[in-house]
């Protein structure tokens, strides 16, 4: 195989063409669909940013904390991780190799081939959900569409969707109904914005032998419907071109989008990616807002999407995602990480996040004003690989002590004191925190002290020392979440509590603390 350039590696072979050339080497494909979106309903919102800034982010919201996400589809099949249905079209990665290895080269079995592998057949949305319950999630939130276009409802403007083909089940509607029943609000994630250039790469071909100039199945007109009809957008990785500026790919979103929010009635909806697609986003969201009134009477929709660079989205009508991330401080909105407990796709050599930074995290990101929605793994076939089983374990325990350190809280005068602070920004959610780093919630008038280490002996926390500003009052009284009440000191260097021998729990321990 011969060498490749970096932008080759990562772009794939089309990123050394012209238009031009492109065109010479790639069949036309069928044109995308045009023309306005579905009905629309009016009401208190519109697509301006003036009306979006009216927007109130819903108490239910606020009082989560904590919700579980299904990412999940047919990019689990091959098991080898996220990104699969974009990489496996670029030579001298990984997921190309183990495609060719596995089910053939991509002229000829593509992307649409591993759709139907994905059976779904060990897929219990009833157990999973009560599991969900019962580790503490307040919302679930199920796979809508990720970039490879496939849509996970009975969509009516998509052929490629889970309810025709692959599992032959409406993944959104069956998800939904579970998480109802026991009493969790549900949402559903889009990736659909980005996939027109995210999956420019299938309308390539090998530039060695021996396929060389032969086209990936992309470039076949009758799956254009599948691969897009994109022969000239590159995905590069900035914000620039995460988003076509094709109108018609607009109005094919919107009209999908549409489609989703009105067959299943989300109380939340993210997108992965900024606000796609400028006023045409706008409206969506105000249709969202608008439905919600309609339905409840009031505004309780929810809608996520990441920071544009620019900070504006989030005083106009939206709540920030942070992608493996967190915000520095106490943010005066309420915002939300998305992360997983290991790869987002099942990936059968991925290395799993333990319980104990799932818990730490989930402190540190609540006392911030956040919340985190937590992908836990699912194989293709539905069932949960033994870390995704034992993490669920130790949540359902863990919550049962402390969960109303978590739900219902609101942040502190300061979110918290020690050694240890998350750095700020997506992708940097790695932290290895002592017993001295210590995390604060408040519920009416009782706070709590959450000790991210394991407390040993005496834990003093100098944010409640005698005359400390932040201290609202003499504390009168100290519980351990699961034990019942310990003796303390307060001096002016420290809230000094005697810690027990034995902890209640295994990971993050909870002192509850009265003041007069």
């Amino acid at each position: 195989m011969p060498t490749f350039s970096k932008r080759e590696l990562l772009y794939g072979p089309l990123a050394a063409l012209g238009a031009g050339a492109l065109s010479r080497v790639v069949p036309a494909a069928a044109a995308a669909p045009r023309g306005a979106a579905g009905s629309l309903r009016k009401g208190k919102f519109d697509a301006t940013h003036a009306s979006l800034s009216t927007y109130t982010t819903p108490d239910w919201f606020k009082d989560a904390k904590f919700g579980i996400w299904s990412h999940w589809g047919p990019q689990a099949v091959p098991a080898r991780g996220d990104w699969y249905a974009r990489w496996m079209y670029v030579p001298g990665h990984p997921h190309y190799d183990h495609h060719l290895k596995t089910y053939g080269h991509p002229s000829e079995k593509g992307y649409k081939d591993i759709i139907p592998l994905w059976k779904a057949e060990r897929w219990e949305p009833e157990a999973l959900m009560a599991r969900y319950a019962k580790a503490g999630a307040k919302y679930f939130v199920s796979m809508g569409v990720h970039h490879d276009n496939f849509d996970l409802w009975n969509s009516k403007h998509n052929r490629w969707n889970a309810v025709v083909m692959g599992p032959k089940r409406d993944v959104v509607g069956t998800w939904q109904a579970a998480a109802k029943r026991h009493g969790l609000r549900f949402g559903v994630s889009e990736h659909l914005g980005a996939s027109h250039n995210w999956w420019y790469p299938n309308h390539g071909y090998d530039q060695f032998w021996p396929k060389l100039g032969i086209p990936y199945d992309g470039a076949n007109p009758a799956y254009a419907d599948l691969y897009h009809n994109n022969r000239t957008e590159p995905f590069i990785d900035t914000k620039a071109s995460w988003y076509t500026t094709d109108p018609a790919y607009h109005q094919m979103w919107l009209k999908r989008i549409t489609d989703l929010i009105d067959g299943y009635q989300p109380d939340l909806l993210y997108s992965d990616g900024g606000l796609p697609f400028g006023e045409v986003g706008r409206s969506m969201v105000a249709h969202l807002y608008n439905t919600s009134i309609a339905r409840t009477g009031r505004l309780e929709a929810v809608y996520n999407c990441k920071d544009a660079g620019t900070g504006e989205f989030f005083k106009e009508g939206m709540v920030q995602d942070v992608e493996r991330g967190v915000l520095k401080g106490i943010n005066p909105l309420p915002w939300q990480t998305d992360t997983s407990n290991g790869d987002w796709f099942y990936n059968e050599t991925e290395t799993y996040k333990t319980s104990n930074q799932i818990v730490t995290m989930l402190a540190d990101i609540v006392s911030k004003n956040g919340n985190m929605l937590l992908n836990v793994v699912q194989r293709a076939d539905g069932s949960l690989p033994p870390e995704s089983d034992s993490l669920l374990t130790d949540l359902a325990a863990w919550m049962a002590v402390n969960g109303e350190a978590i739900h219902g809280t609101r942040p502190w005068t300061v979110y918290g004191e020690g050694p240890t602070e998350a750095v700020e920004g997506m992708f940097k959610e790695k932290a290895d925190y002592s017993p001295r780093d210590i995390r604060f919630t408040i519920k009416g008038k009782t706070l709590y002290a959450i000790a991210l280490g394991e407390p040993r002996g005496t834990t003093e926390i100098a944010s409640l020392r005698s005359g400390s500003p932040q201290a609202r009052g003499r504390v009168v009284g100290v519980d351990l979440l699961g034990a019942g009440p310990v003796r303390f000191r307060q001096t002016a260097t420290a809230l000094s509590i005697n810690v027990p021998a034995r902890l209640p729990t295994r990971h993050a321990s909870v002192f509850r603390i009265h003041q007069a």
